[in-house]
Formats: C-alpha cells, structure tokens, sequence
C-alpha cells in the first residue's frame, strides 16, 4: 500500500506544472491530456468547426502561428496571448478579439482558472512543441 501511495504521489508531481524544476509548461504534458479531455470530442478531423483538429498527432500544428477563420488574429500567436484567438475563445473575450460565436468549450462549462493559467502561460513561454 505504501508503494501504491508513493507512486501515486510521484505521479500527481509529474503531471503538476506548479512542480515542476523549471515551471515551463508542456504542451504533450499538460495541454495534450486537457485538449483530449475537453476538446477532442469535436475537434476531431478538417471537418470539425473552425477547422481546428485538437487531437494528440494533429493538435499542435492545427493552432499554433496558424491564421484563425473567424478573426485577424493568429490561432496562437507564440509569446502573445492576447494576440492569440484560441485563448480568446477559452477565455470567453472572443467577440472583443473580432471574433464570433461561443466560447469554448462547446456545451460544457468554461475551463478552470488554474487550466487557463496555464495555456496563458504556455503561449507566454513561446508555445513550444514539447
């Protein structure tokens, strides 16, 4: 029971951006598993709206340095987050942004502070494909 516990700790620090050594945010780590979570059941292929595929193989080139279709701003504009539409339309500031529609995600309640913190800090960061 003890290793059970001491692995699931080890665990819950792996997958904490507040924990870790040099506190950047991992795109595989840290938003992959909250696009498959939250997005993906959408954002699935070139038909999906926006044209935005938010799948694990597809996700990072699908946003990033990629032209929005619903607003003059960049998807994600790397080391920009208020130049980058995505978060506008997680953050629910869209309409301000230029853009249109609802905020995301689609039907379900906004995304935690802490997880937009998070992205914010992610495209801060320069939104590196790691």
């Amino acid at each position: 029971m003890k290793y059970l516990r001491l692995t699931t700790f080890m665990w819950v620090i792996a997958l904490s951006p507040e924990l870790t050594a040099d506190n950047n945010i991992s795109f595989a780590r840290d938003l992959i598993p909250v696009f498959r979570t939250h997005c993906a059941i959408c954002h699935m292929s070139e038909e999906s709206p926006g044209g935005i595929k938010l799948y694990p193989g597809a996700a990072y080139s699908s946003i990033v340095n990629t032209p929005s279709q619903n607003s003059s701003l960049l998807r994600i504009k790397p080391g920009d987050p208020e130049a980058s539409y995505f978060l506008h339309k997680l953050e629910g500031t869209h309409l301000d942004a230029g853009g249109a529609g609802v905020q995301m995600p689609f039907g379900q309640p906004p995304l935690p502070d802490n997880v937009l913190k998070m992205i914010r800090q992610w495209i801060t960061e320069g939104a590196v494909d790691n």
